[in-house]
């Protein structure tokens, strides 16, 4: 852990760290990571670079009037005009200084998290929206996420990336229509140990397709979970009893790529599934369990319906490598009283990337 004290950083907030995590500082994203470290679920470790970091950079560099500006001589219905003026504010973004103190406390909380491991290890950075993961609203896949960078140059250049994805196309049209004001909107950025997947998903407490909320859903694939979000695979699809925590029924997909680490060249690589695994459930039957009572615990300590991302890590030992790497409110059925949803388990050809796609508007 850094030598700073918590009180003493002004735009770190380290995952452990116990105390409030508003949404306000943290985003949605971080404020989820955050609470789900402290209530003990096994979250990948790794630390917030806060909103105030965001708005102090945004306040040095002279932009915000700039910003406000030219987001308000928007067309909403000129996509050209959309395009010219998202470009415009990420390359002020991408090219004015960062202030001294934001970089130093970056770089000693960098230096904090590579000193728990025993060689330098890869992280991800994602972006934490003040707007996004909230029960009303889905900013899923409307910022950047970069995965498997090392370095600590090479990773503050990514924060930086992320702070400007806040204004790439799509996220302002969101924004638009969903009627979200840009005044007041932040960015947090989340730096978090990077997982080395074997397999990954996603896992709704909540049946997608018909509201069932005895029915938990399960999509995965080999590799990083990247894929399935954004719908470029064709995952297992699993719904599980959430009482008994058994598979009622299951397609499974083809699996045709996978996302794995590239060494070479310091990433992600794209590679072909062999065909014997393609038609192979990615998951055991113990790994299944697993991912659904993960899923329901999250569920119970948000006390809401949970749409979680999930990995296991191939380097980590059996019993000890399903990894949570977020959890956001439900958004599709969050509306609807439990009275109106069904109670009888189905099993329904949609599937969760499916849902999550109509979510994006994607």
């Amino acid at each position: 852990m850094s030598d700073a004290t918590p009180s003493a950083r002004l735009f770190i907030r380290f995952f452990e760290e116990t105390g409030p995590a508003p949404i306000e500082l943290l985003g949605g994203k971080c404020a989820s990571l955050v609470a789900l470290t402290t209530a003990g679920m096994p979250v990948p470790p790794g630390f917030a670079i806060t909103t105030d970091a965001y708005t102090s950079f945004i306040e040095h560099s002279g932009i915000a009037d700039d910003i406000h500006a030219l987001l308000g001589s928007i067309d909403p219905d000129d996509v050209a005009s959309i395009d010219r003026v998202s470009a415009q504010i990420r390359e002020e973004i991408l090219k004015r200084p960062v202030p001294q103190e934001i970089h130093d406390e970056f770089s000693e909380a960098y230096a904090a998290l590579q000193s728990r491991f025993a060689t330098e290890t890869a992280v991800a950075v994602r972006s934490s929206a003040t707007a996004e993961d909230l029960p009303d609203a889905s900013f899923a896949g409307q910022q950047d996420t970069y995965l498997w960078l090392t370095g600590r140059d090479d990773v503050a250049e990514h924060v930086r990336r992320c702070w400007a994805s806040l204004y790439t196309s799509r996220a302002i049209v969101y924004r638009l229509r969903a009627g979200i004001p840009n005044e007041g909107l932040s960015m947090a950025v989340a730096v978090q140990k990077m997982v080395d997947a074997k397999a990954a998903g996603v896992a709704m407490t909540v049946d997608p397709s018909n509201g069932d909320r005895s029915t938990i859903v399960i999509d995965a694939a080999w590799g990083l979970g990247e894929l399935v979000v954004s719908g470029l695979v064709t995952p297992d699809n699993l719904h599980v009893d959430k009482v008994m925590l058994t598979v009622s029924a299951e397609h499974i997909g083809d699996k045709h790529v996978e996302l794995v680490p590239d060494a070479d060249a310091r990433g992600i690589r794209e590679r072909e599934v062999e065909p014997e695994r393609r038609t192979m459930r990615c998951l055991t039957d113990a790994e299944v369990t697993a991912v659904a009572a993960m899923a329901k615990r999250a569920e119970k300590h948000f006390g809401s319906p949970q749409d979680i991302e999930w990995a296991i890590d191939r380097g980590l030992p059996e019993g000890e490598n399903l990894l949570l790497l977020q959890s956001r409110p439900e958004t599709v059925w969050a509306s609807k009283t439990s009275e109106t949803a069904p109670t009888t388990s189905g099993f329904g050809i949609a599937s969760i990337t499916q849902s999550l796609m109509a979510q994006i508007g994607r």
